[in-house]
């Protein structure tokens, strides 16, 4: 199932939430500032004052001349609430809608607001750099002479202006060091976005193999299901008997694999162009989806399981084979491959949801074609083998008691598969039903029960009876069994903490696990500043892992929990790179605001997270977290960037293509 951990991994730029705002005058001289927001789906927006937690909205004055603040920024709304372990705190966030309202009073008729909104943002899989939304304003507004009064206006101008005047205080520590020098800064902040597209191609392309090899496997899997394997000698038998000439009939056989491949491929292409790559990306990743096809797959299992039969309306089937015995020439032949596609979709249907459902993470439409082309080519291959070879049917073992086995061993694994789907939507909506070592121990049941079936100690209603209940196990079943053994075996550590990077893709997160024999340690960053990290990295002449991370990105919490503690992770970030930790919301005010402009449109960078931020978007392309990118020591990349992803073997496999990267290009120089 080596698709089912296939990711896209290059950069990318989002935009989820789109705030407006407007000032709302009301009566006895006061007004309201509201912002509000839209939110993508399966975004959510973090509400106000989450102390030691993930970015909370908050309201910011750089000047407000002629008013003031009354009281903090409210958060109106369906606010939703849910425990974060990893914060250990109650977080409240909004979804599909957010409303943030700042009161104020005016204190002159004329009046002038400079302020911003600033906020967070996440996804299952990533969050967003502490984000602003500008709101200035300048105009008059009718004040009674009462407030007038109250509000000191006789009083003197200097005071009065002093009172009425609130403005964002900038401090003035000292910068740290830049120890490269002025025009390394500047060559390491030069765009590296197109180096970058660049690498996304070479994994995608090795991605797309696995994709392909993958969906092969899964069609000479379908070959033993139940469904399929009685198809083979009727259908042989169907073109020897159309032709005497032997040639004829090898030409006809080729072409009704070639039929077979076409309709699978053209399955493939209708399910991409009714809802697209990037809808199937977001299906992969929906809660309800996956619970959904979790479901699904449990009913197939039922059925592998004897529970009942899933068949598709013999009047289909019988329509479409009458017809390709009345008709002749190529379009028989195509009638009578449709005929295998129909009559097998309750074996095959089941493999073919695993695959597209697995690649719809690729987003494009190369995945699912690809995929659907390696079934359809292990399916059509033997059927086309035996027409050219049909005396080998001889010899081909009828189907009978080894079917039922097949299709048994098929349920087990798709319950052990539908459990995964079932974690995703768990993890999505913080059941925490289906922790680490509830996933392992269902596991465990799983395959143990798995190995007792092929070793013959547990029978299902349509196994073969045996006359005193006991029969001889045959050798493959046998070998299988132990396997499934050792599998079960294998994975009991994992519940007192084991890595178990073998399954590390499949099962939930470390950080879900409540019980850890061993408490490891997440790797911490020697540097936090570009520039001075840089530096080190070219006197050391080492490479470089940039790490775009958040004080309140709970995702990136999630990566060092589940990922920085492996301890072949953690010896290459701490021997073989030089890490830089990179804070997107690090509160710590710059010396100077900066005005920069970003596709024609103005920003102020007001901190240090700020400057981080427009470092990510300008240089790599990408404003979301976690986000980590591979240099060499003059800030060019070493192979594509990569985001969320706990697959521990693929990060350290894309950690060792960096450092062959690094001394390849340090060979050529």
């Amino acid at each position: 199932m080596l698709w089912l951990s296939v990711l896209t991994m290059s950069a990318q730029m989002v935009d989820p939430v789109h705030f407006t705002s407007q000032l709302k005058e009301l009566p006895n001289g006061e007004g309201e500032i509201v912002f509000t927001g839209k939110i993508d789906a399966g975004w959510h927006v973090y509400s106000t004052n989450l102390k030691d937690g993930p970015i909370a909205a908050s309201f910011n004055a750089v000047k407000m001349e002629g008013a003031e603040k009354v009281g903090k920024l409210k958060p109106r709304g369906n606010e939703q609430k849910m425990f974060d372990k990893l914060f250990d705190m109650e977080v409240r966030y909004f979804e599909h809608n957010a409303t943030f309202v700042q009161k104020i009073k005016f204190t002159k008729e004329k009046y002038t607001i400079d302020c911003y909104l600033e906020y967070g943002a996440c996804n299952d899989e990533m969050c967003m750099p502490p984000s602003t939304v500008e709101f200035k304003k300048e105009g008059m507004v009718t004040l009674s002479p009462k407030l007038g009064d109250d509000r000191g206006l006789n009083e003197d101008s200097k005071t009065k202006n002093q009172k009425d005047t609130i403005t964002t205080e900038i401090c003035s520590d000292p910068q740290p060091p830049n120890l490269g020098g002025s025009d390394l800064s500047t060559d390491l902040w030069q765009p590296v976005t197109k180096e970058l597209q660049g690498y996304s191609d070479t994994p995608t392309d090795h991605s797309l193999w696995y994709i392909f090899l993958a969906g092969l496997l899964g069609g000479f899997l379908a070959l033993l299901t139940p469904c399929v394997w009685p198809i083979i000698p009727m259908t042989v038998s169907f073109f020897l008997k159309r032709n005497k000439e032997r040639s004829k009939a090898i030409r006809e056989a080729m072409t009704y694999g070639l039929s077979i491949i076409i309709i699978y491929v053209a399955l493939g292409l209708l399910v991409t162009a009714l809802f697209g790559a990037n809808a199937l990306n977001a299906l992969s990743t929906n809660a309800w989806f996956n619970i959904f096809f979790a479901l699904l797959l449990i009913v197939f299992a039922a059925s592998f399981f004897g529970a009942f039969e899933l068949t598709l309306p013999s009047s289909w089937s019988n329509k479409i084979d009458q017809k390709s015995d009345r008709t002749t020439g190529l379009l028989s032949i195509f009638l009578m491959a449709f005929t295998l596609v129909l009559v097998s979709f309750s074996c095959t249907g089941p493999i073919i949801g695993f695959l597209l459902v697995a690649v719809s993470t690729q987003g494009n439409i190369l995945g699912p074609t690809l995929g659907m082309l390696g079934f359809s080519i292990g399916l059509a291959i033997p059927f086309a083998f035996f027409a050219l070879f049909p005396s080998l049917l001889k010899s081909v073992p009828k189907s009978g008691g080894w079917m039922n086995t097949v299709k048994v061993v098929l349920g087990f694994i798709e319950l052990a598969f539908a459990l995964k789907f079932l974690s995703v939507a768990d993890l999505a909506y913080g059941w925490r039903l289906l922790d680490r070592e509830v996933f392992l121990s269902i596991w465990i049941a799983l395959f143990g029960l798995l190995g007792a079936y092929l070793m013959g100690w547990l029978r299902f209603p349509h196994d073969e009876p045996t006359a005193n209940g006991q029969k001889p196990i045959a050798i493959i079943p046998f070998f299988l069994g132990l396997l499934s053994f050792a599998f079960t075996i294998y994975m009991i550590p994992g519940l007192w903490g084991a890595p178990l990077k073998a399954i590390s893709a499949f099962t939930p997160p470390m950080y879900t696990q409540d019980y850890k024999i061993v408490q490891t340690t997440v790797v911490e960053a020697p540097f936090k500043d570009y520039e001075q990290g840089m530096a080190f990295a070219r006197e050391q002449q080492k490479p470089v892992i940039i790490d775009f991370t958040g004080f309140g990105c709970v995702n990136c919490r999630k990566m060092e929990a589940a990922v920085w503690t492996d301890e072949e992770v953690a010896r290459r970030l701490t021997q073989d790179y030089v890490l830089i930790s990179l804070y997107v919301d690090d509160k710590t005010p710059l010396p100077q605001p900066m005005e920069v402009e970003v596709n024609g449109q103005k920003r102020t960078l007001r901190t240090i997270g700020d400057k981080w931020s427009h470092l990510q978007a300008t240089k790599f392309g990408a404003n979301t977290q976690p986000f980590y990118v591979l240099l060499d020591a003059q800030g060019k990349p070493l192979g594509p960037s990569r985001s969320y992803n706990e697959d521990i073997q693929e990060y350290l496999q894309w950690l060792d293509n960096g450092l062959n990267q690094s001394k390849t290009s340090t060979n050529n120089h």
